[in-house]
């Protein structure tokens, strides 16, 4: 249910709603709009799950040991109240909720660019860094629990679960958030840290920062057989 309202003391959670990325970008695309929260919710539902696999075998004794498969992305359930019951001839919840709906449809850019998608949306609320990721709408459920006379509801309480589209991985450099796009070159012989950036960057100068991500003191250096991580282009500013 919804807390306290979000008044000018407070800090409104918000509801970006944006174009989904055309290609295979995970960066969301263009703005469409932006939901602010009449009230702050006075919960949230996060989970998140790692998902094992155990194979049976019949040569140990009591049972095989568990391969880790990966983290599941996050899952968060919101509660949003929305509310004009001030203003009976106020039509702004019903617009609330089409735009809550739309998040399930598929957008006329995406069909016009043959990758039909639903929005992309990202939830945020102040300094919660645990509950701002990007996200799709997986369900949006809506009870209009007050009307105007003319049947608009003023009043209508929703409940929107966002399921994580993974973007980066944890752990692998906290400065630069490290994204998956990163990948591991073999470094054989005639190799260079100005070749390998040209080639995987367009841009020979980048060289420096596959330096900096590998520690590599004197890029003259470079010995067949090493393997170099290479950043994704989104850190390299590409």
């Amino acid at each position: 249910m919804a807390g306290k309202g979000a008044g000018k003391s407070l800090t409104r959670a918000t509801l970006a709603i944006h174009e989904p990325p055309i290609g295979f970008s995970t960066t969301p695309g263009s703005l469409i709009s932006t939901l602010r929260f009449d009230y702050n919710p006075s919960q949230l539902t996060l989970s998140r799950q790692a998902q094992w696999k155990t194979t049976p075998s019949a040569a140990v004794r009591s049972g095989a040991v568990p391969e880790f498969m990966g983290p599941v992305p996050r899952n968060m359930t919101v509660d949003i109240l929305l509310d004009r019951s001030e203003k009976p001839d106020s039509n702004d919840v019903l617009k609330n909720v089409e735009l809550l709906f739309s998040c399930c449809e598929t957008t006329t850019a995406s069909i016009a660019a043959k990758q039909p998608s639903p929005p992309w949306v990202v939830f945020n609320w102040g300094g919660n860094s645990t509950v701002r990721f990007t996200a799709y709408v997986s369900s949006v459920n809506v009870q209009q629990v007050q009307m105007s006379s003319t049947g608009v509801p003023t009043r209508a309480l929703c409940q929107v679960e966002l399921n994580e589209i993974p973007t980066k991985t944890a752990g692998q450099n906290p400065t630069s958030g490290a994204l998956t796009a990163r990948r591991v070159h073999r470094v054989v012989a005639g190799d260079s840290l100005q070749h390998l950036a040209w080639r995987e960057y367009g841009d020979a100068t980048a060289w420096r920062t596959i330096a900096e991500a590998n520690g590599i003191d004197d890029p003259a250096q470079l010995r067949p057989g090493t393997e170099l991580m290479l950043p994704a282009a989104e850190e390299v500013g590409f």
